[in-house]
């Protein structure tokens, strides 16, 4: 029996344990100075708005993991020793590994601002973040939001539901470019200020100002202009959690560097989830090149499951699947599938609709030639996992999918289907028409 340490209670660690006391009765300790207990990290807004508490976010009861025969050591490390397979604590004493999982996530970016140490100025990925951002807008009137992603959008819902006024600086000239193309940037653009988010295009932050007392009271961009604000929120991107290897053997370059086994170069060594860095990015199925950095949680949860493998007998490689990603803006929810990126790549061509109401969207891209689908993005609809899998996974044409757009269509039940206007689009455009493939005979 062995002892496998994992340092980290993020959804990669702890679906390394889980799966790993599944297979086997090996000793589990997981350290972590976060939380004493796993908890969902994308639902952090939701506490912070009211609809969720802390107790919510947790997926298992605190007894599980007593009765799982998993050991929680909330404490901070300090060093990694492989020669004598020790993990170094702060304030408490070393605890000794036959295997080692490293699963630290991540932590919010800075770019050396002046300014970006002062009170009031933080990103938000942890635990701490969140009761430190509590602190930092009780009673504030104003906030200036950083960085142009997800984050940033999530920060600025929260400060909005308690009607802290939000200046959004972003650097690019469309919103979260190059994720998402000029039409769908264009339509969140618009969304953000439909919301009274004061959105800054093509604007960059110069520096954070202090006021007397050392808390933060402005902001000076580009321009020079100073915008009043009592909080900042540095939402420019996450980097792998990594700084506390710098004294080890272990090899890292952004993350720690890993190949398709999560093996590191010290033997007994793994490392999962954000903090992991591929040196050979991997593929999915049809061959499209990944991140060699994979910061979205479902990446986590394969990592989990397949380590687990692994280590209980089983040497597994690292398959990731077809890309997906889920997300909000306010009220629009955003669906991705495959490869979609801008601008459009060399033989690849797409087709995009629009619904008048400027909040729901369909974009496919297509390799021009054959017309086999590469992507999808979904915004205002839901669109069922497994059907959109299936199609990259297959590589569908272009018509198929459309024809076949009801089977994806994962809205709740009375809520509008705009199937038929996508296809009439296509229709005025295509030479051979398309048939709208009804779903269990009702079609609206």
């Amino acid at each position: 029996m062995k002892h496998i340490v994992i340092i980290g209670n993020g959804f990669a660690g702890i679906t390394t344990a889980r799966h790993i006391r599944q297979q086997s009765d090996h000793r589990i300790t997981v350290i972590s100075a976060e939380s004493a207990h796993f908890f969902s990290r994308t639902a952090l807004m939701y506490i912070y708005m009211g609809h969720m508490t802390y107790q919510h976010t947790k997926p298992y009861e605190d007894w599980f993991w007593k009765k799982n025969r998993i050991d929680l050591v909330q404490a901070y490390v300090e060093h990694v020793d492989t020669g004598n397979k020790a993990v170094w604590l702060r304030d408490y004493a070393p605890i000794m590994y036959d295997t080692l999982v490293i699963a630290t996530g991540s932590k919010p970016n800075k770019f050396g601002w002046p300014g970006q140490d002062l009170a009031g100025v933080q990103g938000l990925y942890s635990l701490q973040d969140l009761a430190l951002m509590e602190q930092h807008t009780a009673n504030i009137k104003r906030a200036v939001v950083v960085g142009g992603g997800l984050i940033g959008i999530e920060m600025a819902e929260m400060l909005r539901s308690r009607h802290i006024d939000v200046t959004f600086l972003v650097r690019e000239s469309m919103f979260w470019y190059p994720i998402l193309p000029a039409e769908e940037g264009q339509m969140i653009g618009r969304h953000l200020r439909e919301h009274h988010v004061d959105l800054r295009m093509k604007t960059e932050l110069r520096e954070i100002l202090p006021d007397e007392a050392g808390r933060v009271r402005a902001v000076r961009i580009g321009t020079g202009e100073e915008i009043d604000c009592q909080f900042v929120g540095l939402t420019v991107g996450v980097s792998p959690n990594v700084d506390f290897l710098q004294s080890s053997e272990i090899a890292t370059n952004r993350g720690v560097l890993v190949n398709s086994y999560f093996e590191t170069n010290v033997p007994d060594v793994y490392a999962i989830g954000d903090c992991a860095q591929f040196s050979q990015a991997p593929t999915e199925a049809g061959g499209a090149e990944r991140k060699p950095i994979e910061q979205i949680w479902y990446t986590g949860r394969i990592h989990g499951e397949t380590l687990a493998k692994t280590l209980c007998g089983e040497r597994t490689a690292y398959e990731p699947g077809v890309f997906f990603n889920s997300a909000k803006f306010f009220d629009i929810e955003y669906q991705t599938y495959g490869q979609v990126v801008s601008p459009l790549p060399e033989g690849v061509a797409t087709f995009f609709w629009k619904h008048p109401d400027g909040v729901h969207c369909l974009r496919i891209n297509y390799v021009a030639d054959d017309e086999q689908v590469v992507g999808i993005h979904a915004f205002g609809i839901r669109l069922r996992h497994a059907v959109c899998d299936e199609w990259l996974r297959n590589s569908r044409s272009l018509a198929y999918v459309l024809e076949h757009l009801p089977l994806a269509n994962f809205d709740p039940e009375f809520f509008r289907q705009h199937e038929a206007a996508i296809i009439s689009q296509y229709n005025q455009q295509a030479t051979v028409p398309l048939r709208l493939k009804a779903k269990k005979g009702l079609f609206q």
